[in-house]
């Protein structure tokens, strides 16, 4: 990203004013997809940059920035899962740990979680004199990865820092860190852009669809983006195909096909598609899969209100446990078969 986002621009102004912060640790709250990452990385490059714009946004082309544009800079320290660094190649996803299609033995092989050994390798970072005057700048993301080991040793480093340490976390569930992880920190709560300013954006990235996509990513700008090209927006198609044809489709082999995409987006992807199937039974709306309108209103008809709420309802603790290691297949697996049998039920 060269720019900040549009709907980020009035609040990184009232941030940037003075260049100043209260205290030394800044926690950027919000929904998933919305830009956090980005932001955060365009803020530590604006703080590490020699020759900042009259915006306060980072030149771009002075030598701290060719450092911090090739993941280098000394005075930069990234902490994220070791998960979502073999995924995005060590410099976090282009926004909002929206995983990738990537190596299934991968997955398994490394943590979802930020460890008490990444938290402790920071030591040296934090209390060694920087490479060059200025702000040495940590970013964690997403914070409420950080196991319990990992968030105690983080706190004893919140409470006396050095002077021009900055820690900036992120984190798209804030109420999962510890209370006194956020009392330490500067909250900011992170903007939603609106509908139409979704569109527009989305509409500047030649995204085909934009509103139909923009739904069904959660009303999230960046997480849309992804649906719209590559293998993700491939996996999620086909996740469509199969999901909207319950008495046709096969869930041993929609579970294969996508054993190697994140667990928790599959199963975020099914419970919109039961809010949908729930909403408009009870209210005659549909709010994230406006282009399945007529499969939505047809199996609305046929399903047992009780029983697909209990699903939906179920889904929120398969949501809790994609986040831990898993065999995926059958994790997906017995998901997708206890769907088919409710929906296939007379």
């Amino acid at each position: 990203m060269s720019e900040i986002y549009r709907w980020q621009q009035e609040i990184w102004s009232k941030l940037m004013r003075n260049r100043q912060f209260l205290g030394h640790a800044l926690l950027l709250k919000g929904k998933q997809g919305i830009g956090k990452y980005d932001f955060a990385r365009q803020l530590a490059k604006s703080l590490l940059c020699t020759a900042p714009m009259a915006d306060h946004e980072a030149c771009g082309e002075c030598l701290s920035c060719g450092w911090f544009e090739h993941d280098s800079h000394p005075n930069f320290y990234l902490v994220m899962p070791e998960a979502l660094a073999v995924i995005s190649g060590g410099s976090g996803e282009k926004e909002e740990g929206e995983e990738k299609s990537g190596s299934a033995s991968a997955k398994k092989s490394v943590s979802q979680k930020i460890s008490i050994e990444q938290i402790r390798k920071l030591t040296d970072f934090v209390y060694l004199t920087g490479h060059q005057s200025g702000y040495k700048i940590i970013l964690i993301y997403p914070a409420e990865t950080m196991n319990t080991a990992s968030t105690n040793a983080l706190l004893k480093k919140l409470e006396e820092p050095p002077e021009n340490v900055l820690f900036i976390l992120i984190t798209h569930q804030a109420q999962h860190l510890l209370p006194t992880i956020r009392s330490r920190c500067q909250q900011i709560s992170m903007p939603i852009p609106d509908v139409e300013s979704s569109v527009a954006w989305l509409q500047q990235q030649a995204v085909s669809d934009p509103e139909g996509k923009l739904a069904a990513a959660g009303y999230a700008p960046l997480s849309a983006l992804l649906l719209d090209k590559g293998e993700y927006a491939a996996h999620y198609e086909q996740f469509i195909r199969h999901i909207a044809h319950p008495k046709q489709f096969d869930p041993l082999m929609l579970a294969g096909a996508l054993q190697q995409t994140s667990l928790s987006t599959v199963v975020s992807w099914l419970q919109k598609w039961c809010y949908d199937l729930v909403s408009y039974h009870t209210t005659g709306k549909i709010r994230y899969y406006l282009k399945q309108s007529q499969a939505i209103q047809a199996l609305s008809e046929q399903i047992s209100l009780v029983e697909c709420v209990r699903f939906t309802r179920e889904l929120y603790i398969k949501q809790q446990l994609s986040h831990h290691p898993l065999n995926s297949r059958l994790f997906l697996e017995e998901m997708f078969i206890t769907y088919a049998v409710m929906m296939r039920k007379e």
